[in-house]
Formats: C-alpha cells, sequence, structure tokens
C-alpha cells in the first residue's frame, strides 16, 4: 500500500523485501514479524515463476498467517518508469552527492542518490528478469 492507494495485491510465492537491515526473503509460513523497509527493489516470485520487480521507497513490512503488508511512502513499477531519464537523474545525483559540503546538503544529496539508483535499478532488474 501506498499511501494514496492499494498499489499491488496478488498472491506470490516468495518475496524478497529491501530492509533496513539488508534483503530478507519470505515464503509460505514465515514467522510473524514487523520490519522497516528502506529505499529499494522489492521481487515477487509469483506462482508461474515469474519474478517481477517494484521500487519501494521507506515504509513498514507485516508478515503474519501467509500475509505479507507493506506499508511504503511511494511505490512504482519499473513498467512506469523512463529507463534513460532515471539513469541520466542517477548519474546527475552522483554528481550533487559528490559535490555537497555541508552535512544537510549531503543528507539532502544521499536520499536524492538512494531514490534516484533505486528508481534506475529496477528498470534494470525487471529488464534482467525478462530475458
Amino acid at each position: 500500500m501506498a499511501p494514496d492507494r492499494v498499489f499491488l495485491d496478488i498472491d506470490a510465492e516468495e518475496a524478497i523485501l529491501p530492509t533496513t537491515t539488508g534483503l530478507m526473503g519470505v515464503l509460505a509460513n514465515h514467522t510473524p514479524l514487523v520490519t522497516a523497509i528502506d529505499m529499494g527493489v522489492m521481487l515477487l516470485r509469483e506462482a508461474d515463476n515469474k519474478w517481477s520487480a517494484i521500487a519501494l521507497l521507506r515504509g513498514f513490512a507485516f508478515v503474519q498467517d501467509n500475509v505479507v503488508t507493506i506499508l511504503v511512502n511511494e511505490a512504482e513499477f519499473p513498467s512506469n518508469i523512463d529507463e534513460e531519464a532515471a539513469e541520466v537523474a542517477y548519474k546527475e545525483a552522483q554528481a550533487e552527492l559528490e559535490k555537497a559540503t555541508s552535512k544537510k546538503d549531503i543528507y539532502l544529496a544521499t536520499v536524492r542518490c538512494k531514490r534516484a539508483r533505486v528508481r534506475y535499478q529496477v528498470t534494470q532488474v525487471q529488464k534482467t528478469q525478462n530475458t
């Protein structure tokens, strides 16, 4: 779920979540838990063994009774992201980060760079899944 809508509601065999402590896999009968979601790519494997990638931009995941509920600030499908524009934005954000000097500017540039990287990365992950 994103703040403005239910982003996706599917049955999946496996989910790989970008948590703040690293990637975490979730399969059937997973132990109940709550975890923080970082900016990153979530992978979902459906019953046909097809993988889908989704960009997640911070939030929380709840796992209980074979249901994974994810509440995030923002989520995007790779099909909604222009790959070339995302790559340009990522390179620009990297350059901005390299030039940042104050703590505030470094922090803001780091967040922008990480967001841009995730948006570009999800287009690349999805492309490899489709080949």
